[in-house]
């Protein structure tokens, strides 16, 4: 029997995972967990044997979650789920030592034979998930793709500097130049452009 703890902001989602991954194989949820910050205290509370993340959550999201996991468990088993896994956030993961990435439109079966493979002490990574992170068709810099997220998010200019710790300027800058490379005329065009293609 595997252990595991469920960390996703998605309920639907989530809940359906807890419900089906139990019928699909020899798997016990431990925990669910809705945010970052949530999914840190239930595996330091539970310790699983795979602890089951998703990428992108509210707050903490799963590569900040999976660092401070870390620094208590550094042989905890995680299995990354992910709807597009640019390279450097890819990268970023496999140097935090996450052992599997599966694409969230997977099936509950698949899953639950990755978790199975992650705890036989193996890893993998969803072909469709290498695929995409290796074509990196972004031509924006991470900086700019930061100003773009917290753009995206409603904030002004002087709100975006205040949370990214840069100059107002700086960031006019990076704005106009994402707003360039994307040929958009406002920068909430030039955000709505990038979520589109999956570089936010």
């Amino acid at each position: 029997m595997t252990t595991v703890v469920l960390a996703d902001d998605e309920a639907l989602l989530r809940k359906a995972l807890a419900a089906l991954l139990p019928l699909e194989g020899e798997i016990t949820v431990l925990a669910e967990a809705e945010d970052g910050e949530s999914a840190v205290e239930a595996t330091l509370r539970h310790r699983p044997d795979v602890l089951v993340i998703d990428l992108e959550m509210p707050g903490v999201d799963g590569l900040g979650a999976v660092a401070e996991i870390r620094r208590e468990r550094p042989d905890q088993v995680i299995l990354m789920l992910t709807r597009h896994a640019r390279p450097g956030v890819l990268r970023k993961a496999l140097k935090l030592g996450v052992q599997g990435f599966v694409s969230k439109s997977a099936e509950p079966a698949h899953i639950v034979s990755v978790i199975t493979t992650l705890h036989e002490g193996r890893r993998w990574i969803d072909p469709d998930v290498s695929a995409l992170a290796v074509v990196d068709d972004c031509p924006l810099t991470d900086r700019e793709i930061d100003v773009l997220r917290v753009t995206s998010e409603g904030y002004s200019v002087a709100d975006i500097a205040g949370r990214l710790h840069l100059a107002e300027g700086t960031v006019r800058n990076y704005l106009s130049n994402a707003m360039q490379k994307t040929q958009t005329k406002t920068r909430h065009e030039a955000a709505r452009y990038a979520r589109e293609h999956d570089w936010l």
